[in-house]
């Protein structure tokens, strides 16, 4: 009986955090994968005791590169307990804050994470090649040049608006620090307007409008202009489309909240829109290097397994809602918002999460301007409230990649339990004590493995399609 061939894939360069691939091969393709999370943080314990304040300044510093989003929970989580929402004016600000932030790590995302795969030697004969050198080579390419430049000025925002990116205070229960004025609302509008240039010049070759408005995936693969045309060719050359395709489970804790509903909705998605059970969620421990019992995140706890036993392989938990895994992320952000393109790409792999993105980035300017166009600058930005000495509350709110919960417990005035599940944390999840693979893990079978091959360019293509961010999975 021979041995089933076995491979280690990592560390991996260009992600946030440390992460590692083992995958059983068989036939020339993976048979088997399991996502293992090697580095324990332990930002939940760090909380306990602390004055519920302190997650504001605490949780953005688990991610250098979504800190707002993780200080937008924090401050949804505090102002349920407190029993405070936000004015709208602060709300807005608050939402087109955070919107920034995930647009600009849609951009990195697709110009410097994912599409610099497409220059490796072993694609130097496809047609498509030269033209991929050109604009993805990293520090030299066209396409990231530009990327970087246009970050760096839509960013300008969080400077005028956020004080300081990353790890801001701007964000609170009641609303925001920093009321903008008639000059900052101009400033804000300008550097709006220059960023859909860049999107409608280099990004797409064409209006967000005119994108936004694809329905079907003929009509996608027919995008010719831009730097998204030119990933479209590519993705029909080695068909992306069938690699690393999901299960189809979707699901949103509602981008954006406002007074008036979300800019993007709320909900799961099953092959038809659903709401989500949020007392359906709970966190599997089976393959995880944590100790305690399978619970829903007002139970949870952080207790790490420093013998690290071998029936576990990772220090991520498993998050299931109603027993099920589930995919986060911009693709299931515009599936459960009811976006035509993305439910005719619902259940795709590779191609659809990274056209989800392109599609979000589209939209997101749009909503984004609209934000600016409503800011009133003699409306009430703030409202105060005060801290109870015993309460609860959840912050539900998308981070560029997808579903981020914290959930805080008060006692005492102090923090008694605070609890995070972040997007990757879904995603990247070990399997559950039913053997239930996580997302990745699953999307991961079937993807080939050529003779000779150490690192798989079809599991670079499909991890890098999920955007891992792994410093937040393990908090």
């Amino acid at each position: 009986m021979t041995e089933t061939p076995r491979l280690v894939v990592g560390p991996f360069n260009r992600v946030e955090g440390d992460l590692e691939v083992h995958l059983d091969l068989a036939g020339g393709t993976v048979a088997e994968a399991r996502v293992n999370s090697p580095l324990y943080r332990g930002f939940e314990r760090m909380l306990e005791g602390k004055d519920p304040r302190d997650a504001l300044t605490i949780t953005p510093r688990i991610c250098g590169i979504c800190s707002i989003s993780q200080s937008a929970a924090a401050a949804r989580a505090l102002g349920a307990a407190m029993g405070l929402e936000p004015t709208p004016q602060g709300a807005g600000m608050a939402a087109l804050i955070h919107a920034v932030e995930n647009v600009s790590d849609h951009l990195f995302h697709f110009n410097l994470f994912f599409m610099p795969d497409f220059i490796r030697p072993v694609y130097a004969d496809r047609p498509w090649f030269d033209r991929a050198v050109a604009r993805f080579t990293p520090a030299e390419g066209g396409a990231q040049r530009a990327a970087v430049s246009a970050r760096a000025e839509l960013m300008h925002i969080l400077g005028l608006m956020a004080g300081k990116w990353p790890h801001t205070l701007a964000i609170q229960p009641g609303g925001v620090t920093r009321a903008p004025g008639p000059r900052d609302k101009v400033r804000i509008e300008t550097t709006l307007r220059a960023f859909r240039r860049y999107l409608e010049e280099v990004v797409f070759g064409g209006s967000l409008e005119a994108f936004c408005a694809i329905e079907t995936v003929d009509q996608l693969m027919a995008w010719e202009t831009g730097d998204a045309g030119l990933f479209l060719r590519i993705a029909a050359d080695l068909d992306l489309d069938q690699l690393g395709r999901g299960s189809g489970r979707y699901m949103s804790f509602g981008a954006y909240p406002l007074a008036e509903g979300f800019g993007f909705g709320r909900g799961l998605w099953d092959g038809a829109l659903g709401a989500v059970d949020f007392g359906a969620i709970t966190e599997d421990l089976s393959h995880a290097w944590m100790l305690g019992a399978q619970a829903h995140p007002w139970q949870g706890e952080t207790r790490p397994d420093e013998a690290m036993r071998e029936a576990a392989y990772s220090w991520c938990k498993a998050p299931r809602l109603n027993g099920q895994t589930v995919e986060t992320g911009a693709l299931a952000r515009q599936v459960v918002d009811g976006h035509p393109l993305a439910r005719a790409l619902a259940g795709g792999g590779v191609l659809a999460r990274v056209v989800g993105r392109l599609l979000e980035l589209a939209r997101t300017q749009a909503f984004m301007e609209g934000l600016a166009k409503g800011i009133d600058p003699a409306a009430a930005f703030m409202v105060q409230g005060d801290l109870p000495e015993a309460g609860q509350g959840a912050g539900l709110v998308e981070a560029a990649r997808g579903a981020l919960g914290h959930w805080l417990r008060i006692e005492d005035g102090r923090i008694a339990s605070y609890q995070i599940i972040a997007p990757t944390t879904w995603n990247f999840s070990p399997r559950d004590a039913e053997g239930v693979p996580g997302p990745l893990e699953a999307a991961l079978v079937g993807a080939p493995v050529s003779a000779g091959e150490t690192t798989p360019v079809s599991v670079q293509h499909i991890v890098r399609s999920f955007d891992p961010c792994m410093v937040c999975t393990v908090h």
